[in-house]
């Protein structure tokens, strides 16, 4: 890696996004983090290039997929987290998601999954 990777986290619970920075810091990521859909849009707009984003999609709106449409269609993979369920999954697959992983995932998973993305 030979500029740090820039990984948009978008995640309500500050305590929950504090925690994913911090993990993914130790791994050598710079990480953006959004805790509301303003922040998410305003992240999408003005930040350099994202590597991957992360999206705990149960913590927002339904119109939260149109913003990870964006993502897609800028060829921004994303993951999303949520808690199982049979619309989220169809929904992840018709908007593009890189992965879905269910809510209490292992840091273990999610970060190995981010290192095949992104190559590392």
């Amino acid at each position: 890696m030979s500029e740090q990777e820039i990984i948009l986290t978008a995640v309500t619970d500050r305590s929950q996004l504090e925690g994913l920075a911090k993990q993914l810091g130790k791994e050598g990521y710079q990480v953006v983090s959004a805790a509301s859909l303003p922040e998410l849009v305003d992240a999408i707009q003005k930040e350099g290039k994202i590597s991957l984003a992360l999206v705990d999609v149960s913590a927002f709106d339904h119109g939260i997929w149109e913003h990870l449409e964006e993502l897609h269609k800028a060829k921004v993979p994303f993951i999303v987290m949520s808690p199982r369920s049979p619309s989220v999954q169809r929904d992840s697959i018709k908007h593009g998601a890189a992965g879905l992983f269910t809510k209490g995932l292992s840091i273990k998973q999610l970060l190995e999954h981010i290192h095949s993305l992104l190559g590392k």
